[in-house]
């Protein structure tokens, strides 16, 4: 079954008001600048998940004000565990906004939000970078759980 495009699911969440039923039919878009994706990624965030996408130390950690330090974006991490739609949503509107949203409780995210400063297809151009670093089992896993989302 084809998923509803990008611009179809943003509407979705703005007449309803959740990202969560946005966040449920978005797929990246088949293309994707991954140049363009590595660049923004080394401009936007590597400062805190790390050059090489190896994350802060202690990531699984907590840490004094009950955030966790940034995790990797390699297949070390856990990343490659969400589907497409949850990845993209928590990259725009952050991760306390998700948290919130979600009515998630006892998780205090400390990914700011990037929808002032990146576009959407910025936003998946980084993304499909970081995709593109795994290896093939794990985007296999990935895109099923896209899929599944």
């Amino acid at each position: 079954m084809r998923r509803a495009p990008l611009r179809a699911a943003l509407a979705i969440a703005l007449l309803t008001g959740t990202i969560a039923q946005a966040r449920d039919v978005m797929v990246q878009p088949e293309t994707v600048d991954v140049d363009a994706g590595q660049q923004i990624y080394a401009e936007t965030c590597a400062a805190c998940h790390g050059a090489n996408l190896e994350g802060q130390p202690d990531w699984q950690g907590a840490l004094p004000d009950g955030t966790r330090p940034a995790p990797p974006h390699d297949a070390n991490g856990h990343t490659w565990h969400h589907g497409d739609g949850f990845l993209f949503v928590y990259t725009k509107f952050g991760g306390q906004a998700y948290v919130e949203m979600n009515n998630i409780t006892g998780f205090k995210s400390a990914m700011p939000a990037f929808a002032d400063q990146l576009d959407d297809q910025d936003i998946w151009n980084v993304l499909g970078f970081i995709k593109s670093t795994w290896p093939d089992r794990v985007q296999a896993v990935q895109r099923e759980r896209t899929a599944n989302q």
